[in-house]
This record gives structure tokens, C-alpha cells and sequence, in this order.
């Protein structure tokens, strides 16, 4: 599904990096999303959308999965 999304939709260099960071790259790398962080074991909308990245990450802010558009 995201290769229908416009724009960069995946940051997988990011992994292991600073939620803020992230989600500010993200969202400098491609403007037609928001960047969430989101703290591992949190519940999320499971709906898809082209504007959104969900960033997760640990209790010490550090990203967890690979962000991807969704």
C-alpha cells in the first residue's frame, strides 16, 4: 500500500535513532506526512493513511520498528 503514497514511505536508517529526530527527518524527507511517536505497547488506529508515519519507540525515546507510511 505504500507505494500508492506519494513521497519517501519508509525510513529504515532510522531505526535505533531519537523519536524526535525521527519523526523530524520524517517529516523534512517527505511533507505530506505527520510524524507520531508512539510508545511501544500503545494501541493505535489500524486504519491506513497516506499522511501518517507512525514512530515507534521505547521508554528511553530511542525507535523501535522501522517508520513506514500507514
Amino acid at each position: 500500500m505504500a507505494s500508492e503514497c506519494a513521497g519517501k514511505s519508509s525510513w529504515p536508517e532510522l531505526l535505533e535513532t531519537q523519536g524526535e529526530v525521527a519523526a523530524a527527518t520524517i517529516e523534512r524527507e517527505n511533507p505530506l506526512v505527520t510524524a507520531i511517536i508512539v510508545l511501544e505497547g500503545s494501541l493505535v488506529s489500524g486504519d491506513f493513511l497516506c499522511t501518517r508515519v507512525w514512530v515507534w519507540v521505547n521508554k528511553s525515546g530511542i525507535v523501535t520498528r522501522v517508520p513506514t507510511i500507514g
